[in-house]
């Protein structure tokens, strides 16, 4: 299971329970390699049933499961690993807690973070915003650039997170990204299966 491809990230207000299995599963159908639980509102114990079964879907269907922020949800539901940001828990804390698992890092424009990170234990990070995102309007806006300079520092893969969609995608891809992070593009398109399928073709590409 590599860390390369689509990285679907749920989002509450696009993708709501009643729905979220059906749309996870049309999204790996079209091919996201990665899907993440992202839900900063419900607590864990509303959230257990719901992600249990998410988890469950990833591996039959051989994708990696990540859990955003929630080291107990994390563990409840033996995900595959923990995203975490700069409120969060630090990656060695997340390493010690959670052995043997995938941990994410959120690293925004800094490329220092980066490097802590990596020499902190985590298995990726993500940068972004790189294109104006309607999940996250104040984002600092990354350059490309950025992702290049990463993979001449980094030896983890790193992942493409904000406004990315099926048209600018190619260019993160392309500058140095193993991995593109996406909400609104997929979840809000008409066809999630469909648009999945965009993303995942474009890393044929490269």
């Amino acid at each position: 299971m590599k860390l390369r491809g689509l990285y679907a990230i749920t989002d509450s207000r696009l993708t709501p329970t009643p729905s979220i299995l059906e749309m996870v599963d049309k999204a790996i159908s079209g091919g996201a390699a990665i899907v993440q639980l992202r839900d900063k509102n419900k607590p864990d114990k509303e959230l257990l049933e719901m992600a249990t079964r998410l988890c469950r879907l990833c591996k039959d269907r051989g994708v990696i499961f990540i859990v955003n922020d929630r080291i107990e949800l994390a563990k409840l539901t033996d995900a595959h690993g923990i995203h975490i940001g700069k409120d969060d828990i630090d990656p060695s804390s997340a390493r010690a807690m959670l052995p043997g698992k995938i941990i994410g890092v959120s690293c925004y424009n800094s490329l220092e973070t980066a490097i802590e990170a990596e020499k902190a234990g985590a298995d990726y990070v993500a940068f972004g915003s790189f294109f104006p995102s309607p999940t996250k309007p104040n984002a600092v806006e990354v350059p490309l650039r950025l992702l290049t300079q990463a993979r001449t520092s980094l030896r983890i893969p790193i992942c493409a997170i904000g406004g990315i969609d099926p048209n600018n995608a190619i260019q993160t891809i392309y500058a140095g990204a193993d991995m593109v992070a996406v909400i609104s593009s997929l979840w809000e398109a008409p066809d999630v299966k469909a648009q999945a399928q965009k993303f995942a073709k474009l890393f044929h590409m490269r």
